[in-house]
């Protein structure tokens, strides 16, 4: 038999587990993403905010508290760069260009600056950070004369996204969140510095950094998911 204060003790315990996780309760968010991308790398402008071409995806989070959340993204775009647009003369007399289609998905945790429970209809914004990793799928280049040109084949690699935003709750179930992201790739061949070709071993640029890209951008999503409930165990 279990005592009377071992019932209690266990009763209490279950209170606290039970207070705990429906106090942080499983809000969820769905929604669009819309921006503008720009490369950093071997070739173009090395200007870190700079977009120059499009992009669009989607967006899921699961906000696991009013501090933090988890969250699932893919986004479709185009990167481009010209020498031309550069501001170093060696680029310029150069000449190199590119466009390439991206495929990311990128997943990892958001962190908000402030408490921000999105059951609490007086907080209206919060600065956030994200970060984790990211999978991005790149068109291959090669060299066809001194013009860098798509093979029709694509590779893949691993990032890090390092990004800051700001959220703003417009409507009691709609939040708008402007971000600005750079992406960390673990390639160097995006830019097509290190070529496809199998039978021709021309490089170009700094065999020693890899390539990044930036994304800035609108977040609309919508929120939905069960309200906290404390409810006590008699």
């Amino acid at each position: 038999m279990i005592s009377k204060n071992k019932l209690k003790f266990i009763q209490f315990i279950l209170i606290i587990i039970f207070n705990y996780q429906f106090s942080y309760s499983q809000i969820y968010e769905v929604g669009g993403i819309f921006g503008g991308t720009n490369f950093i790398g071997d070739v173009g402008n090395a200007q870190f905010i700079n977009p120059n071409e499009s992009g669009f995806g989607g967006i899921i989070k699961w906000n696991r508290s009013p501090r933090h959340s988890y969250r699932l993204s893919f986004i479709s775009t185009t990167i481009t760069a010209n020498d031309m647009d550069s501001n170093d003369p060696r680029r310029k007399e150069r000449g190199y260009q590119f466009s390439s289609n991206l495929k990311e998905i990128s997943t990892g945790m958001e962190f908000n600056f402030f408490d921000y429970n999105l059951h609490e209809y007086d907080v209206f914004f919060t600065p956030y950070i994200y970060s984790g990793i990211i999978y991005s799928k790149y068109e291959n280049l090669f060299f066809n004369g001194d013009n860098l040109q798509n093979s029709g084949k694509y590779d893949w690699s691993f990032g890090i996204p390092m990004v800051l935003g700001i959220k703003y709750r417009i409507f009691d179930q709609f939040i708008l969140s402007f971000e600005i992201g750079a992406r960390y790739t673990f390639s160097d061949k995006i830019d097509g510095s290190l070529p496809y070709n199998d039978n021709f071993n021309y490089t170009f640029g700094n065999e020693n950094n890899n390539d990044w890209y930036m994304f800035s951008g609108f977040n609309l999503t919508y929120t939905f998911g069960r309200q906290p409930c404390y409810c006590n165990i008699q």
